[in-house]
């Protein structure tokens, strides 16, 4: 048309992950994320988190219907996926809390069904309001259905010790860490050792069966800020969309979030924000 400019459909990227209802984490995040690097953004919903302000302001957590599950990954496929002749194919995903076995064996087979070739999987193992019981069968789906179909992993130093096996505890247990997630899954793993680990820096083992590399920023305060582990991997997604490499995804997604805390967003709540606009 007269007057119109052609401008490059832009990468897309999908979150399949739980909406946060104060804005901090969760899909909300990872769109904000997305958006930030210049990627067209999509979200699935597994479930939806309220934080409880009268108990501790821990996770009130309902799960999304299967079926509403399915049927949003149907239309996301449908509209941007391999077969839809889309300018921009859809072929980059990341996935956060799931919440469910359920929601696990849904997942999987939507993914088995779609081709993807990048599997960003941020492996929310626990969320706190949820059965002991509940959360472990929900782990123990996660590490057999979903590990083994991602291509890069970014396990926070609670996860990173529960799919290794291995104790956490410095800078050389964290690489043991993540050479060991890697052989059990064939991902490229960004291990976070964030504000855990002593010292004066924020530390992340970047590693992908060649390539050993650690991240380092200066800590920002010794409190982790909500949003942080959730807007990691969604920059890491949003960068492999557009056709970085993983370890170019991790080291962007590094400088990302550590911008992100330092302009952190306090709240009512008794924890801060990482803000998606820090960096600008």
């Amino acid at each position: 048309m007269e007057g119109m400019t052609s401008a490059v459909a832009p990468a897309i990227a999908l979150t399949i992950a739980g909406s946060e209802a104060t804005g901090g984490a969760g899909a909300q995040a990872d769109l904000k994320t997305f958006q930030e690097l210049g990627v067209f953004g999509i979200a699935n919903l597994t479930c939806i988190v309220s934080f409880d302000p009268q108990d501790n302001w821990n996770h009130r957590f309902v799960p999304v219907d299967q079926q509403v599950i399915a049927d949003q990954l149907e239309a996301t496929t449908a509209a941007y996926g391999a077969a839809s002749g889309a300018p921009s194919v859809l072929d980059t995903v990341k996935i956060g809390m799931l919440g469910s076995p359920a929601t696990i064996s849904t997942v999987e087979q939507a993914l088995a069904g779609a081709y993807f070739t990048h599997v960003v999987l941020d492996p929310v193992l626990i969320c706190k309001g949820q059965e002991p019981g509940h959360a472990l069968d929900t782990d123990q789906a996660l590490k057999s259905q979903i590990l083994p179909l991602a291509t890069f992993v970014t396990p926070n130093h609670f996860e990173a010790e529960s799919l290794s096996g291995l104790q956490i505890t410095d800078e050389e247990s964290l690489k043991a860490a993540a050479i060991r997630i890697h052989e059990i899954s064939g991902a490229a793993v960004l291990a976070k050792g964030g504000v855990r680990l002593e010292g004066p820096d924020a530390v992340d083992v970047y590693y992908d069966g060649e390539t050993l590399e650690v991240l380092r920023a200066p800590k920002v305060g010794e409190v982790p800020v909500s949003g942080a582990g959730c807007s990691l991997a969604a920059a890491v997604t949003a960068e492999l969309a557009k056709g970085a490499t993983p370890l170019e995804a991790a080291r962007t997604a590094k400088t990302f979030v550590t911008a992100g805390i330092a302009n952190r967003v306090a709240s009512g709540a008794p924890f801060d924000a990482l803000w998606q606009g820090g960096s600008r």
